[in-house]
C-alpha cells in the first residue's frame, strides 16, 4: 500500500515536472486557443428568447346535459392529457405551417427557395428555434429563440393565439358533420309532426273529436229537443264511428312525435352548440414580452470551456508526443 503511494506520488511530480519544462508551449497553445475562443463567440449572433405559459382548459364545450361532470366545468384546469394533447396540437403541421407562412421564416431563416432540402432544412431550424415543454405543474411553456427580439415575443403571442384557432377547427372536423345529423333528424321530426297534425286537422273539421269528447256526442244526441239536432248529432256520431280510429292512431302518433322532439332537443342543442361556438381551450398564464437580455450565447462560458479544454488537449497531446520520442529511442 505504501509503496503504490509512493509510485503515484511519484508519478504526480514527474507530470508536475513536464508541464513546468513544457509550460511556454502550453501556455502559447492555450492563450491561442482563448483568443480565438473570444473571436468566435464575438461572431455569433445573439439570440433573445420570449417564453409564453399556458394551462389546457379540462372541457372545451357547454354541457346542456344535467348529469354532466362535475370536473369538467368549464373553469377547471386541464390535467396530464390535456396536456399532452395540446402539446401535440402546438407541434403539429397546422400550427407550423401558419406561422412559417405568417412570418416568413424561410426568408427569415435565410433558407433558399431552389434548395432542394429546405423543407428539412426548414423543419431543423422550426424545431431550433421554437420548443414546446410541459412543466412539472401541467401547464405548457412556449420557448421561442431568435435574433430578432421583437418577432420571437410575436411569434410565442401568435402561437398562443393558435390554440384555440386550430383546435376548433380540428373539433369542427367532426362536430359540424354531427349537428349536420342531428339537425336532419329534428327536421325529421318535427315535419312528421306537422303532417300528423295537419291530418288532425282535416279529420277535426269533417267533425271527429278526441276520445274523451265522444261519449259527450251520445248524451247531446239523447238531449236533443228537435229533429234537426238530433240529425246533426246522429251524423257526427257516425262520422266519429267511422274515422275516429284513425283520429286516436294520428293522435298517438303526433304525440310519440311531440315526446321524441322533446327528448331530442338537448342532443340537437348540444350539437348545435359544439358546431358553431368558438371555444377557448387554455388558460393564459404569461404572455411573452419582448426579451431585453440575450439568451445565447454565453461568451463567458464558451471562452471559459475553450480555455479549459485546449490547456487539457495541450498537455495530452505534448504527453503522447514525448511517449512516442521515448519509444523510438528505445527502438
Amino acid at each position: 500500500m505504501i509503496k503504490q503511494t509512493n509510485e503515484l506520488d511519484q508519478e504526480r511530480q514527474n507530470l508536475l515536472l513536464f508541464i513546468w519544462k513544457k509550460r511556454k508551449i502550453i501556455i502559447i497553445g492555450t492563450v491561442i486557443a482563448m483568443v480565438v475562443a473570444i473571436v468566435v463567440s464575438l461572431m455569433i449572433t445573439p439570440q433573445f428568447k420570449s417564453t409564453a405559459i399556458v394551462f389546457p382548459a379540462a372541457t372545451s364545450t357547454v354541457s346542456f346535459s344535467e348529469q354532466r361532470n362535475a370536473k369538467a366545468a368549464a373553469m377547471d384546469f386541464g390535467e396530464e392529457d390535456q396536456a399532452e394533447q395540446l402539446v401535440q396540437i402546438l407541434a403539429s403541421s397546422r400550427v407550423r405551417n401558419r406561422i412559417v407562412e405568417e412570418f416568413e421564416l424561410i426568408k427569415h431563416y435565410k433558407i433558399s427557395q431552389d434548395d432542394p432540402n429546405k423543407n428539412f432544412k426548414l423543419g431543423k431550424a422550426y424545431d431550433d428555434h421554437i420548443q414546446y415543454t410541459r412543466t412539472r405543474y401541467g401547464s405548457i411553456q412556449i420557448d421561442v429563440t431568435d435574433p430578432d427580439r421583437e418577432m420571437a415575443a410575436e411569434i410565442a403571442n401568435r402561437i398562443v393565439d393558435l390554440i384555440d384557432t386550430v383546435k376548433n377547427e380540428m373539433v369542427r372536423e367532426r362536430t359540424i358533420p354531427a349537428f349536420e345529423i342531428n339537425k336532419r333528424k329534428r327536421d325529421q321530426l318535427d315535419s312528421e309532426k306537422v303532417r300528423l297534425q295537419e291530418h288532425l286537422d282535416s279529420l277535426s273539421q269533417l267533425g271527429v273529436v278526441p276520445t274523451e269528447s265522444r261519449a259527450n256526442l251520445f248524451q247531446a244526441y239523447n238531449e236533443s229537443k228537435n229533429a234537426e239536432d238530433k240529425a246533426f248529432f246522429k251524423e257526427q256520431i257516425a262520422i266519429n264511428a267511422l274515422h275516429g280510429a284513425s283520429y286516436d292512431g294520428l293522435q298517438q302518433q303526433r304525440d310519440e312525435r311531440i315526446i321524441k322532439l322533446t327528448k331530442f332537443e338537448d342532443s340537437y342543442e348540444q350539437s348545435e352548440s359544439n358546431a358553431n361556438t368558438n371555444f377557448n381551450h387554455k388558460f393564459v398564464v404569461e404572455r411573452a414580452v419582448v426579451a431585453d437580455k440575450k439568451d445565447k450565447p454565453k461568451r463567458m462560458i464558451i471562452v471559459l470551456l475553450a480555455t479549459i479544454g485546449a490547456f487539457v488537449f495541450m498537455i495530452f497531446a505534448l504527453l503522447v508526443k514525448d511517449r512516442i520520442s521515448e519509444l523510438r529511442k528505445a527502438a
